[in-house]
């Protein structure tokens, strides 16, 4: 997976996680909020993993 795609999805899942965590807010649903904060947290972990991509093909002069 590029760069690209890993923060692309981890922002997505980030977002979908907040959608989450406030609906089971609203609703009172703990489960939902659990849900919304794991997905969060992958997002989190996603977008992580694109940016320390972009560090090392910067580091070995773009030929990753």
């Amino acid at each position: 997976m590029s760069s690209t795609t890993d923060k692309i999805k981890g922002a997505v899942n980030e977002a979908v996680g907040n959608a989450k965590q406030g609906i089971g807010n609203l609703t009172d649903n703990d489960r939902l909020k659990a849900e919304g904060k794991a997905q969060e947290l992958k997002g989190t972990t996603q977008r992580g993993v694109g940016e320390a991509k972009d560090t090392v093909k910067d580091a070995v002069g773009g030929k990753l």
